[in-house]
């Protein structure tokens, strides 16, 4: 599992069902170069659950996507400073990145979007990935890149890369005065938004809940395994297994009512650049790839939006992160760049296992 930004749907789905007498019922399909599930512990209730789930996620690539020339976050980027009317989906993506900022104290910072491009994350991870020199300095399988390859070359050349401003503090976002009125948005001249620490598990929260009051009973929502739940749990809880990948560490947690999970991660989401191979989660304070520290973070709180907040800034404090989680009164499973398991709170240690 592991946190990513937002990318365009795929067409490709596969839905399957268990047996008629199981109480629960599970559909996947690719959305945004990862995988969306649904489970709802209403058979009967999972195509129009479904139908419901991918209607939120299409008003939100609409909304949040950076890679539609179309979405209201490009239009805020290109109004240079003005303010922008903006839909309820992106005002409250918006809000809850901000407010992921101010908790992690900018560990977490929505307006790098320009350091991403600047990277060569501009485009969907599978068309940045095809691009010729793609190929060049890709990671073994399950090991990590020479990132410092990165560090050092650009900062050998401080005009490679844009520095990066702390300049969250200076979005604003107002809502409508009335449910009909579109909420307004100011961006500093110059950023982009780019809200992949949080809008996937906001969005998962926001489903989840919806197919709950929609259709009764219970709802888990995977979205490239950020996960959130709603409602009644099955028998025994909802079984959701943290693995970020065959061969890395394993554990088994069991949820209850609403709760959210969600994995950052320096593995997976990976491509080439000129100066190096190049993951997605940014240090704020350098513009480039948090140094891995930690192959995946992984955080269990009342919501998925909570959960990948302090995941992703676990990956940007490196070291620091156990003690700032402890902090935090954090449950999280922190797996080292040696493979070693770190647990934080109240983990459970009996599901641990390679």
């Amino acid at each position: 599992m592991s946190s990513a930004v937002l990318d365009r749907p795929r067409r490709s789905r596969r839905t399957s069902r268990r047996p008629s007498g199981a109480r629960t019922a599970a559909a996947e399909w690719s959305v945004w170069t990862t995988t969306a599930r649904l489970v709802v512990t209403d058979p009967a209730a999972l195509p129009a659950a479904q139908a419901l789930v991918e209607g939120r996620l299409a008003a939100v690539d609409a909304a949040a996507s950076r890679f539609r020339p179309d979405s209201e976050i490009v239009r805020a980027a290109s109004a240079a400073g003005a303010p922008v009317r903006v839909s309820a989906v992106l005002a409250d993506l918006v809000e809850v990145a901000l407010d992921a900022a101010e908790r992690t104290g900018g560990a977490v910072d929505p307006t790098l979007g320009q350091h991403l491009v600047a990277l060569g994350y501009d485009d969907d991870l599978d068309a940045v990935r095809a691009r010729p020199a793609a190929g060049a300095g890709s990671p073994a399988p399950g090991g990590p890149a020479p990132f410092r390859a990165v560090r050092a070359t650009a900062s050998a050349d401080p005009s490679a890369l844009p520095r990066p401003a702390a300049a969250w503090r200076d979005v604003v976002v107002l809502p409508g005065a009335t449910p009909s009125q579109r909420a307004l948005l100011w961006l500093p001249a110059g950023v982009l938004l780019d809200l992949g620490a949080t809008a996937k598990a906001r969005t998962a929260d926001l489903c989840a809940r919806a197919v709950v009051e929609r259709f009764g009973g219970g709802a888990l929502v995977s979205l490239g395994g950020d996960v959130a739940t709603a409602g009644q749990e099955p028998d025994g809880g909802w079984q959701v297994d943290v693995q970020d990948g065959d061969g890395e560490p394993l554990s088994r947690l069991a949820l209850g009512g609403a709760r959210g999970v969600a994995t950052s991660s320096t593995l997976h989401r990976r491509w080439a650049t000129p100066h190096g191979p190049a993951h997605h989660v940014l240090d704020p304070a350098t513009g480039l790839p948090a140094e891995p520290v930690w192959r995946t973070a992984t955080v269990v709180a009342a919501s998925c939006a909570e959960a990948n907040a302090l995941s992703t800034a676990a990956v940007v404090l490196g070291t620091l992160a156990p003690a700032w989680l402890e902090q935090q009164h954090a449950t999280a499973r922190l797996v080292g760049a040696d493979g070693v398991v770190h647990l934080v709170g109240a983990w459970p240690r009996e599901g641990v296992r390679r």
